[in-house]
């Protein structure tokens, strides 16, 4: 990460650059590279299904694909079809957008025990058994790139458009965004 190198150091760079994420049409090419190099058989739909779950990250669709590949194998399919590509994906815990168990632990926790937030990174990996630096590096900047969780002064607090996604929206009140408005416009402490 940028931020934890010293100024002069980072000054040294002469280009600093940050990646966006890729869209489904580019993994989807990524994925046609990776198939043939891999010779594995596979319908443009499950090409596309596989992209929307990368988290438009290409070392991801590229996981995704050889375990979708190798379910493919033991289930004697000689090409990856839609059915196969939902049964592999599932059985590997990756929803439609590309959520694992870990990011709906983490969501769930934050709703079910601490009433969607806000609970502070601590509390959280505490609760969740997954290490701060886990939680802050890898799982939480996808789920604040989806608009899921927020950062606020007080901790993280969980969405409506996550309440949606899970199937809980009836638990998210108009009262609640109003609290969440105004926990963002609290000064924080540490800036």
């Amino acid at each position: 990460r940028a931020g934890d190198l010293s100024s002069p150091l980072r000054d040294r760079f002469g280009v600093l650059l940050r990646l966006e994420l890729y869209e489904p049409a580019e993994l989807r090419q990524i994925i046609d590279r990776s198939a043939e190099v891999l010779d594995v058989k596979i319908e443009e739909q499950a090409k596309w299904e596989i992209a929307r779950r990368s988290r438009g990250t290409p070392r991801i669709v590229n996981r995704l694909l050889k375990r979708v590949s190798d379910f493919a194998l033991v289930s004697n399919q000689g090409l990856i079809d839609m059915p196969i590509c939902n049964q592999a994906l599932d059985l590997l815990e990756i929803d439609k957008l590309g959520l694992d168990q870990i990011d709906i632990k983490l969501l769930r926790t934050i709703i079910e025990h601490y009433d969607g937030g806000p609970v502070g990174l601590d509390t959280l990996a505490a609760s969740t058994g997954e290490e701060r630096g886990d939680i802050e590096d890898v799982y939480e900047p996808y789920l604040l790139q989806l608009g899921f969780i927020k950062r606020t002064p007080r901790g993280r607090v969980v969405m409506r458009r996550a309440y949606e996604h899970l199937g809980l929206s009836e638990r998210y009140s108009d009262e609640r965004e109003i609290n969440i408005l105004n926990w963002l416009e609290e000064p924080d402490e540490n800036e």
